[in-house]
């Protein structure tokens, strides 16, 4: 048995890795897994006298949400669904009994048996992916590892976005998700391969080269959902990648609009009140992210993740892959100056809706508002 990697977090000492297997998960055995989950929660090898061990076994794969709320809760056990122990936390003079009885899957043990068991359906709601889903808590073996695998790349996803992301990525993205994990490739250079991406689609529409920029625009996007499903299965995110992904896509739009504008502008379709139109877009685009801030100042949730009405319109509000659609759409056509007054007209009434999202939510009792979330 092994039992290594004994880490201090405030009041409560980890160990880790008992009975770690040889298969891979995202490229990762199960005991450089935890470690990873390890050190993304600040933990230090630096083990207290009197304070609480967590241990968890390196033959299961378990989210990172399991390992903190346990590291929280003294005197807690985590159990999988059919009953065998995975994780606890206990005494540090009761370490030895309780790591040789988790090590044995032995729940009813000294060391394990009068701990309370921690709920893993408890701890379904992702503030961070905006959707309710059960914690993934899964055997690692080398004929589970697909489906673990599967698991884990599922749970990374949004549960509230557009739907190209929703729909049209999720396969494609696996493969190559899997692919630069095993390549060790990082999520920030993902990140930043996007971020060229987008500044060369950005000249080559002021160029009014629309079909290459387009081309290089969808494979940016692609690469948008690739970079932050890479950094949530294989536990590689950091703070500059989460600055860069998020910050790279909130900025690049409305410089692709405007992009878009000037290489109507100077092709065979100008615009009729060109200006208009270009303001429209770029005010609407700023408009609609404060109105979605307002939402969550004011009630703590996305504005989108309210009612399910709401989270259908993510699929298809004025953002950056719906407005690409129409745009596509529009130079397949051969018009792309068409598909900019489309932008411009679905950016408006985006606006709309999401004021009209806004009233009702500040007309309703903030309490009711939030209860959604429990649904």
């Amino acid at each position: 048995m092994d039992l290594s990697g004994k880490l201090t977090l405030q009041r409560a000492a980890w160990a880790a890795s008992l009975a770690a297997g040889h298969a891979r998960v995202w490229g990762m055995t199960g005991a450089e897994r935890l470690s990873r989950i390890f050190r993304r929660l600040g933990l230090k090898e630096e083990p207290q006298s009197g304070a609480g061990v967590v241990i968890a076994r390196a033959d299961w794969v378990c989210d990172q949400s399991l390992i903190a709320a346990l590291a929280a809760r003294p005197l807690t056990l985590l159990v999988s669904p059919d009953g065998a122990p995975v994780a606890a936390h206990v005494p540090s003079d009761g370490f030895e009994e309780a790591a040789a009885a988790l090590a044995a899957g032995d729940v009813s043990a000294p060391g394990l048996a009068t701990l309370e068991r921690l709920d893993p359906a408890a701890l379904a709601y992702n503030e961070t992916l905006r959707k309710r889903e059960a914690p993934v808590l899964e055997p690692l073996r080398p004929d589970t590892v697909r489906a673990v695998e599967a698991r884990l790349f599922q749970g990374s996803y949004k549960g509230v976005t557009d739907i190209v992301t929703k729909r049209l990525w999720p396969l494609p993205a696996r493969i190559v998700t899997r692919w630069c994990a095993l390549a060790r490739i990082t999520p920030n250079q993902v990140t930043l391969a996007g971020l060229l991406l987008a500044i060369a689609a950005t000249f080559l529409f002021w160029t009014g080269q629309f079909g290459w920029g387009l081309a290089l625009g969808w494979v940016m996007t692609f690469l948008d959902t690739v970079d932050g499903k890479l950094a949530r299965v294989t536990l590689a995110s950091s703070r500059l990648g989460d600055v860069m992904d998020h910050g790279v896509d909130l900025i690049h739009p409305p410089f692709w609009w405007w992009a878009w504008w000037v290489g109507v502008q100077q092709g065979p379709h100008p615009l009729p009140w060109a200006d208009a139109m270009l303001a429209v877009v770029l005010v609407g685009y700023v408009a609609q992210r404060v109105l979605e801030g307002l939402f969550i100042q004011r009630f703590g949730i996305h504005m989108h993740a309210w009612r399910p009405i709401d989270s259908a319109f993510r699929e298809i509000t004025a953002r950056r892959n719906p407005n690409l659609i129409l745009l596509t759409v529009a130079v397949l056509a051969g018009r792309p100056d068409l598909g900019f007054a489309a932008v411009t007209a679905w950016t408006a009434l985006s606006f709309l809706v999401h004021l009209a999202q806004l009233g009702q939510a500040w007309a309703t009792p903030r309490e009711r508002v939030t209860s959604w979330l429990a649904r």
